[in-house]
């Protein structure tokens, strides 16, 4: 929701309005950010930068959450995100201007450290009141988020002997209208939002990593294990399917709409944009380029290019700028790690080897704003800027809330 800070949410709109018109209030924007990617399920906020800023933002707290690499949902005053400890997950519900706990939920669920840390990887998504989470091992829930009350929960694996994907389920649950669909089979499962009860799910082969995405008004885009399906949220239907497999199953990063209902989808093993057909047809070819690799996190789309982390978690990976419809590279910038961005506006939020950047979106090549080290370990979480804050973690379950200035 877009408001303007502090005093107008206590006014009318009428109020606000006049308010502003004779200069008594400076409208500064402030959005929440209350699933993955954001409000628009784009990866950007509409917050409001200052033309200006400091060596350094100050770091308001920090806190400790378990071993894990959900990122956050940020509401008004309300910071969520998930960890693990002792083969245990924790909902973690915090004030986001003290980080002291509001209430949190722990369940038994698996550590399943293979090859890395472990923990959850999906990011809670909060909708109304509620609160809703998936772990690895198909734990979903429905919280309170007032009280951390269980609205109700299920265990998906148990009650459909869906297989798990090599590193078990990832993807954050997508909330429209009366229904959370999350990436668990081949071709995901609905559940009803009040209750839980399941509504549609396709077939208990194995998930993709990725979150849905929206495009158009029924159609969703999900990111399976060895394509790319584009799905009617009313009935699970598969309107069209375009193969594009992964080195293990690793289809993780959300496709991304370009002009409109242009796609771009990108594995390790190179990127594409596809242009949906006319009536329910499978996609076409616009461009590929094997040089452009999303692991894990997906780049974003301001002014007609892609910034992003171009390669995996084996190597350094590097900071590109890519033009959109032809896909082209149009510079690149060695130094990274395996980490994850987002977008204020035209300036880009990166965090990655504990290093928080914020640089401007721009073909002319790379120009960073502010580079500040915040957090020590691997930092593959992208980080959320919401509320005149920004939010990051590291795999150990260190948060860190720094506060943008006025």
């Amino acid at each position: 929701m877009i408001g303007v800070k502090f005093v107008m949410k206590r006014m009318s709109s009428d109020a606000v309005l006049i308010a502003v018109a004779l200069g008594m209030i400076t409208p500064v924007l402030a959005e929440d950010w209350p699933n993955w990617r954001g409000p628009r399920f784009d990866g950007i906020s509409r917050e409001t930068l200052p033309a200006s800023l400091p060596d350094a933002l100050e770091v308001a707290w920090t806190a400790e959450v378990g071993i894990g690499f959900s990122s956050f949902a940020a509401v008004g005053d309300r910071v969520l995100t998930m960890g693990n400890r002792d083969e245990r997950d924790t909902v973690w519900c915090l004030d986001a201007r003290t980080g002291e706990v509001v209430w949190k939920h722990t369940y038994d669920c698996e550590l399943d450290p293979l090859y890395y840390e472990g923990g959850p990887g999906a990011t809670p998504t909060v909708h109304g009141n509620s609160v809703f989470t998936l772990s690895k091992k198909g734990h979903a829930y429905c919280l309170d988020l007032d009280t951390g009350e269980v609205v109700w929960s299920r265990d998906l694996v148990a009650d459909y002997e869906f297989a798990l994907p090599e590193w078990s389920f990832a993807g954050s649950p997508f909330v429209s209208e009366d229904r959370v669909i999350l990436n668990v089979g081949r071709g995901g499962v609905a559940l009803d939002r009040e209750t839980g009860r399941t509504i549609w799910k396709g077939s208990r082969e194995t998930a993709g990593y990725a979150t849905l995405v929206p495009i158009g008004e029924r159609s969703h885009l999900l990111f399976s294990a060895k394509s790319l399906l584009d799905l009617e949220i009313s009935d699970g239907k598969i309107h069209w399917e375009f193969p594009w497999k992964s080195s293990r199953d690793v289809n993780a990063a959300d496709p991304v709409l370009v002009g409109g209902n242009q796609i771009v989808l990108s594995n390790s093993n190179g990127t594409v944009l596809l242009k949906p057909g006319s009536s329910g047809s499978a996609p076409e070819v616009v461009w590929e380029n094997k040089d452009l690799k999303w692991y894990f996190n997906p780049g974003v789309f301001l002014g007609g290019y892609l910034y992003s982390l171009h390669g995996t978690t084996h190597r350094p990976t590097e900071l590109t700028c890519t033009d959109a419809m032809t896909g082209e590279s149009v510079w690149a910038e060695e130094g990274f790690g395996s980490g994850g961005l987002v977008a204020v506006g035209s300036t880009v939020v990166l965090f990655d080897l504990g290093t928080l950047t914020l640089f401007e979106a721009t073909p002319r090549g790379f120009e960073p704003q502010l580079q500040q080290k915040v957090l020590e370990g691997k930092c593959w979480t992208a980080p959320v800027v919401a509320n005149g804050r920004i939010f990051v973690r590291n795999a150990s379950g260190a948060v860190a809330c720094l506060l943008l200035p006025d």
